[in-house]
Order: structure tokens, then sequence, then C-alpha cells
């Protein structure tokens, strides 16, 4: 999932230095969700990790 939030940030890296300005902020708003998706995930894993690591 971190693959895909920075390949969509590199999509609009691309985009805005063309001067897609749609396409730009798209991207990047997609780059923005999967990343706190990510996050998320992996703060639950590892709370997860360390409740199982102390029994």
């Amino acid at each position: 999932m971190l693959h895909w939030a920075l390949v969509f940030l590199v999509v609009a890296l691309i985009a805005g230095v063309l001067g897609f300005g749609g396409v730009s902020s798209a991207a990047a708003g997609f780059a923005q969700i999967l990343f706190i998706l990510f996050l998320v995930l992996f703060l639950a894993s590892a709370i997860a990790g360390l409740i199982r690591r102390g029994r």
C-alpha cells in the first residue's frame, strides 16, 4: 500500500510539472489517502503485535 502511495505521489509531481493541475491534485489526494490508510494499518498491526508478544 505504501508503494501505491509513492506511485501516486510521483504521478502527481510529474503531472504538476507538466501543467496538468486536475490530474496532479487527484493523484496527490489518492496518495494522501493511501498513506494515511497505511499508517493506520501499520499502527494497528504494531499494537496487536505488542499485545500478543506480552502474553
